[in-house]
C-alpha cells in the first residue's frame, strides 16, 4: 500500500518506504520485449509482484506496455531503475 502524505505547500505528495509503487513501461513491440523487462527488473528490483504483471499490445500492433507493481524499499532505487530502463534503448516511456 502506498501511503501519501498530503503537504499544503503545494509541493508534490511524499511516498513512505517501502511501499507498493506500480509503474508502466512503454516500448516498440518485439517478441523478447517482456522477457528484456524483466530481466531489467530483476537486477533493479527483484521482489516485483509477479502476480501485477499484465503486457498489453497497442491497438495497432506497434507498442507494448508492461505494466507491474515494485516493492520499492527507496526513492533511489526507483530512480536508479529508471535509468536502467532508459538505457536499454527500448524502452519510450515509463509512467
Amino acid at each position: 500500500m502506498i501511503q501519501v502524505q498530503a503537504l499544503d505547500t503545494g509541493e508534490a505528495p511524499k511516498l513512505s518506504f517501502p511501499c507498493a509503487y506500480p509503474i508502466k513501461i512503454v516500448g516498440d513491440f518485439a517478441p523478447d520485449f517482456k522477457a528484456a523487462m524483466l530481466d531489467i527488473l530483476a537486477a533493479q528490483a527483484a521482489d516485483y509482484d509477479a502476480q501485477s504483471l499484465r503486457l498489453v499490445d497497442s491497438r495497432n500492433g506497434r507498442y507494448q506496455s508492461l505494466r507491474v507493481t515494485l516493492n520499492a524499499q527507496s526513492e533511489a532505487q526507483i530512480q536508479h531503475l529508471f535509468e536502467a530502463l532508459k538505457a536499454s534503448g527500448r524502452v519510450r516511456m515509463v509512467l
